[in-house]
């Protein structure tokens, strides 16, 4: 046995110095030997025209430490609002129709709404009546079917919504409804060290509940519109209450507003689609870094709508010409976009 061990030990080293005597094939040019790179195209579901290569020039340019408009990462901070930016809007916003479904399901509690607008209007179907209720009708619409309940039970009334509810014309969830550019967009920026918002005029609550899901944004990086809400104890069982109250609209100048209060810094690139977005984006072309203003324009009436400076969803009017005068980048969906919803979004129809 001692000899077999003594053997295999011997052999062994003689493997060993046999193997390292080895000597690899000589290269005569050592620089005629190449390495095939991969290079794989964060924007695939972009055209290869201005607004693609814009994002990704400026991305590059500021994320290069040997550029002079080179921004630290702690203040790469990107601002996205969500109805008809991330996801379509169209015929109404998503949750002005989950407000509608509220109040059908919330009927038989309230009878004197047969006879008061805007219930009136839509337990009679009449989005005509409904939409000359004026932002006012609406805003009534929402906080007496959003409030009245604790923050957990809302949450719980959007997730059982979402999973079940089809849009009235595509007839698939609203949460299929999303852009799959914008999808890779959010996913380059973050790649590259930025911190993706939500600023939304649509209620935080309301987003908070199922979206992070969809956009990778966590609960704590959304910001939106607000209804009042108040803490209860509730016998060593504490409860966030839900109250028929308005606390603060998102929108407008309330989103720079919402944005220095909640995040404190500007951001230094912000993506919209309507007028609601302009001082959003007027706030990040402030900034002392070098920034980015990005604007959705809806163009394609066959794959999604087409709709802009009239519309009384989304409109972009004063938005349009800023972006021009301001040489801001301006998305034309029709143009610029191969697809625009991710590709199993109608599979099952």
């Amino acid at each position: 046995m001692n000899n077999l061990f003594k053997l295999s030990t011997v052999f062994l080293i003689f493997f060993v110095l046999l193997t390292s005597c080895k000597q690899e094939p000589e290269v005569k040019n050592k620089s005629a030997v190449k390495t095939e790179t991969v290079i794989t195209d964060p924007l695939p579901s972009w055209n290869d025209v201005n607004s693609k290569k814009e994002i990704m020039a400026y991305v590059n340019t500021v994320t290069d430490k040997n550029n002079s408009s080179f921004i630290p990462i702690a203040d790469r901070i990107a601002t996205f609002d969500n109805d008809g930016n991330l996801w379509s809007e169209q015929p109404a916003y998503f949750q002005l129709l989950f407000a509608i479904h509220r109040v059908k399901a919330m009927a038989y509690d309230h009878p004197e709404w047969k006879i008061t607008q805007p219930f009136k209007a839509v337990l009679e179907n009449d989005m005509e009546a409904l939409i000359k209720q004026g932002e006012h009708g609406l805003l009534k619409l929402v906080m007496e079917t959003h409030a009245g309940m604790t923050s957990e039970e809302f949450e719980a009334d959007v997730k059982t919504w979402i999973k079940t509810a089809k849009h009235p014309t595509k007839k698939v969830g609203y949460d299929k409804l999303v852009y799959q550019p914008m999808l890779e967009l959010l996913h380059f920026l973050r790649e590259n060290d930025f911190k993706t918002y939500i600023v939304s005029g649509g209620g935080v609550d309301f987003m908070r509940a199922f979206v992070t899901e969809i956009y990778g944004i966590p609960k704590e990086q959304i910001l939106g519109s607000r209804i009042k809400t108040e803490f209860d104890y509730n016998d060593g069982k504490p409860v966030i209450k839900r109250v028929a109250a308005l606390d603060f609209i998102d929108d407008k100048e309330g989103k720079p507003l919402n944005i220095q209060k909640i995040i404190g810094k500007k951001p230094v690139f912000a993506s919209g689609n309507s007028d609601g977005d302009l001082q959003m984006l007027q706030w990040a072309a402030s900034n002392e870094y070098k920034s980015f203003m990005l604007y959705l324009h809806h163009t394609d009436a066959e794959r999604e709508w087409a709709y802009d400076r009239e519309s009384h969803v989304g409109k972009l009017d004063k938005g349009l010409d800023q972006a021009k005068k301001g040489g801001w980048t301006v998305i034309d969906m029709k143009k610029d976009w191969k697809v625009i919803y991710p590709p199993d979004t109608f599979e099952d129809e």
